[in-house]
């Protein structure tokens, strides 16, 4: 900006009221004014040019980890996904777990399913699979050198005909719960044998306490104790032959399961009162409340324990019943994989790329505990509990994945149904054996 002196002729306008002569008269006189003003000789202007529009692409993704800090750190992924790939934007839906297991069967066979979706690795995929729903991403696994990365059992849960269709990204073990400070109020030690285990339910139960806490309102909670009980008495080999469909419900082994393990712990009140009214959460609380005092449950129970008492949660392997029986474990295998009609197959590949990397599994690993898959995570983020966890399934002979992914959708179905009918009448379990049974034949005898 520059300064220029010139000298301005004003002209000055002088109005006057002559009232002799009965008008205005007008003097025009010049007047010369020296004034300094600035102007104007060079100016910068900034003009904002719209830069080239780029077209996003997008990837429909589906989740069921509604839980709060699941929750939070799956809407965390997406928004690091977002950043790394900006030319996609991801339409992300988190559906509450329970609601998500009823819906993904319309998911998957709409005309326009989403691309993405979280769920469970073994027998619960393999359905799916089966029915051509879930698409082919061999071509992911080869890419990304999983067939390296990961180790040959979460290998095989993603395989069927030596393709691969899922990717297994987290696994969480199942254990006893329970609050160490009422153990210790009562004098308690983890049980490891099951008379232990019964004496500890009956010092908590003479002293006012619930020893077992349990919500069955969706009823995969009490399939954990079949799980646990058939592979404890009768061993692993007969259980996954029984999830499989090779070995009777009628079989006296099966029988002895319910009879002489868990209807003592039902009829002598172990368990809360009126379970089925409440979901496991809902459960948890009576734990939290220090009302009971153990709940066999999965680790993502931690999520959902507050963390003032965190401190004050730990966990014990479910008793020894036979000690010659080897020793199985539930671990469910989660993941995710991409729907057979994909909108957005390229761009759902990429994302899938991105959910199975070593990158996201050390994130979710120090985010929220999970034992990951990928070889390439250092296990040394992972606290106290998680290697005593990580100890205890490599002291496990066979790791299951649980009842209603170890078999059939159909026969866990009517499995848990009668589980829940013998919780309500123990009495009654040589005719739910029997429908059992049936079930099995028309399932797995027919096929």
């Amino acid at each position: 900006m520059k300064k220029t002196m010139f000298t301005l002729l004003a002209v000055v306008t002088i109005l006057g009221t002559l009232v002799a002569c009965g008008g205005p008269e007008t003097v025009t006189v010049e007047v010369p004014v020296e004034q300094t003003v600035e102007v104007p000789v060079q100016q910068t202007v900034e003009v904002e040019v719209p830069g080239e529009v780029v077209e996003k692409n997008i990837v429909i993704y589906n989740s069921m980890h509604g839980d709060p800090l699941p929750r939070e750190a799956d809407e965390e992924l997406v928004q690091m996904f977002e950043e790394a790939n900006p030319n996609v934007d991801v339409v992300h839906s988190i559906v509450a777990h329970e609601d998500f297991k009823t819906a993904i069967r319309a998911y998957l066979t709409a005309s326009t399913p989403p691309d993405v979706m979280t769920w469970f690795a073994g027998n619960r995929a393999r359905f799916f699979i089966d029915k051509g729903l879930i698409m082919d991403i061999s071509d992911v696994w080869e890419q990304e050198g999983w067939n390296d990365d990961y180790a040959k059992g979460f290998r095989a849960l993603s395989t069927v005909d030596d393709k691969q269709y899922f990717v297994p990204t987290s696994w969480y073990w199942w254990a006893v719960y329970y609050r160490p400070s009422i153990f210790e109020q009562y004098g308690l030690e983890p049980p490891q044998t099951w008379d232990e285990f019964l004496q500890v339910c009956e010092t908590l139960k003479e002293n006012g306490v619930t020893p077992i806490t349990i919500g069955t309102k969706y009823r995969w909670t009490a399939a954990a104790w079949f799980d646990y009980f058939n592979m404890r008495v009768n061993g692993p080999e007969f259980h996954i032959n029984l999830m499989l469909g090779t070995e009777s419900y009628t079989d006296p082994r099966v029988k002895t399961v319910f009879t002489d393990y868990w209807a003592p712990l039902i009829e002598n009140e172990y368990f809360i009162e009126d379970a089925a009214a409440y979901s496991w959460q809902e459960g948890l609380q009576f734990l939290i409340d220090g009302d009971a005092a153990m709940y066999l449950m999965g680790d993502f129970i931690r999520d959902s324990f507050p963390d003032e008492l965190e401190d004050d949660l730990d966990f014990f392997q479910f008793p020894i019943i036979d000690p010659s029986v080897p020793i199985g474990e539930d671990a469910p295998t989660d993941g995710y994989f991409i729907a057979a009609n994909a909108q957005h197959p390229e761009e759902a590949k990429a994302f899938l790329a991105f959910l199975g990397s070593a990158e996201m599994q050390q994130y979710f690993a120090e985010k929220l505990g999970r034992l990951s898959t990928h070889n390439g995570v250092d296990v040394s983020v992972f606290g106290p509990q998680q290697q005593k966890g990580i100890a205890m399934m490599q002291s496990a002979d066979y790791v299951a994945q649980f009842y209603d992914r170890d078999t059939t959708p159909e026969m866990a179905d009517e499995g848990m149904n009668g589980f829940m009918e013998f919780w309500d009448n123990p009495d009654s379990i040589d005719d739910i054996l029997e429908r059992l049974e049936l079930t099995r034949q028309e399932i797995f005898e027919s096929e």
